[in-house]
């Protein structure tokens, strides 16, 4: 049950589409006075090093943040057609990439590219003193990690980690009292029911609490439970009348292939995807000028795109 580490992924690609779709939702979100209250199902350790031994066993953050920050120093590499991303790519990054790219550097010294934000510490750097933001983690290990580095930042009360089941323990805090709340959940899918308990979840929160805003990140893979979560969750979106955004990213072929030997060689992980109710309304064309670009960038063969797909 505690086998997954987070620190093993930390910076990769579906790393980067969901703090680049995270960052894009804060920042509209608190541009209203009312305070927010903002969930994190499964907060992680909050804060990697990318020169740590778990991020460079998997060197996952080589093709993603790590590729990402390269790009504009990059010469660009002649070719017969330029796409519409790579055109777009040589006017400029996109606001949401390079808001991400900013503040993922807000965290390093000028010039570094040490230290990677979870989820929790993106959050935390957005709020402001009069929002709240409450972190599940039920690992012990990266619980008590994620505690001590929370510690770091004397942010008092508007910080609580809570070692505790985030898909349960969500329940005693909706509706919040402002009625304004994010819900991102994010969890590791390496058990094969979260599947079901992250639409389970969000089901029973927006019967708790139908006008918040409910984030969740999904792998796209080769198995039938990941193809439902999309789809049962818009579902649930349309059922109860509220508008909802499916964004995927895709930066490789799922399919398998054999090295010289015979050996099978698995893909890891070729996509993921981020899909919201109630979104922020100018989420869609953020995304829309973005997504292609990542796509562009972050591709590892021709099989590279990215979607968003909205609706209510």
């Amino acid at each position: 049950m505690f086998s997954y580490r987070h620190a093993f992924h930390a910076g990769n690609h579906a790393d980067v589409l969901k703090h680049t779709v995270l960052i894009a939702i804060l920042r509209h979100l608190t541009q209203k006075d009312t305070a927010l209250t903002v969930f994190d199902t499964h907060a992680g350790a909050g804060l990697y090093r990318l020169d740590g031994e778990y991020a460079e066993t998997s060197g996952e953050a080589a093709n993603g943040f790590l590729r990402l920050v390269a790009e504009p120093n990059k010469a660009p590499a002649p070719v017969k057609k330029a796409s519409a991303a790579t055109k777009s790519i040589a006017a400029g990054l996109a606001p949401v990439i390079q808001d991400y790219l900013d503040l993922v550097a807000s965290f390093n010294s000028k010039g570094s590219h040490k230290v990677y934000p979870g989820s929790p510490f993106i959050i935390q750097r957005l709020l402001r003193e009069r929002d709240k933001l409450k972190l599940f983690e039920l690992h012990p290990t990266d619980s008590k990690t994620l505690s001590a580095n929370i510690a770091q930042l004397e942010a008092g009360r508007q910080v609580a980690v809570l070692r505790e089941d985030g898909f349960e323990g969500l329940k005693k805090f909706l509706p919040p009292p402002a009625r304004r709340a994010l819900v991102l959940s994010d969890p590791s899918y390496e058990i094969k029911n979260d599947y079901a308990r992250v639409v389970a979840m969000v089901a029973d929160s927006m019967a708790r609490f139908a006008t918040g805003t409910y984030a969740v990140w999904y792998p796209i893979i080769p198995r039938p439970e990941a193809h439902d979560v999309p789809r049962k969750l818009k579902t649930l979106a349309n059922k109860a009348g509220k508008s909802w955004l499916n964004a995927t990213l895709t930066v490789k072929s799922s399919k398998l292939t054999a090295d010289e030997a015979g050996e099978v060689i698995r893909p890891g992980l070729p996509a993921s995807g981020m899909f919201i109710i109630n979104p922020p309304h100018t989420l869609k064309t953020a995304l829309q000028l973005a997504l292609p670009q990542l796509a562009e960038i972050l591709g590892q063969d021709q099989h590279a795109t990215s979607t968003v797909e909205s609706g209510g």
